[in-house]
């Protein structure tokens, strides 16, 4: 039983997914920011060009 225990707490596989997982969220969150922001500038300027058409 101690064997068993010693090779979960030596077990690093779960941990690095751990952190992949991690890494993909902060990559994703960083993805959705950007997008809003250039979403918002080109709203604003496609709405200047518009009213400069009218």
């Amino acid at each position: 039983m101690n064997k068993l225990i010693a090779r979960f707490a030596k077990d690093e596989s779960g941990a690095t997914a751990i952190e992949y997982g991690l890494i993909a969220a902060l990559i994703a969150v960083a993805i959705i920011g950007a997008v809003s922001a250039v979403g918002t500038n080109l709203s604003s300027k496609f709405s200047t060009i518009a009213s400069k058409i009218k």
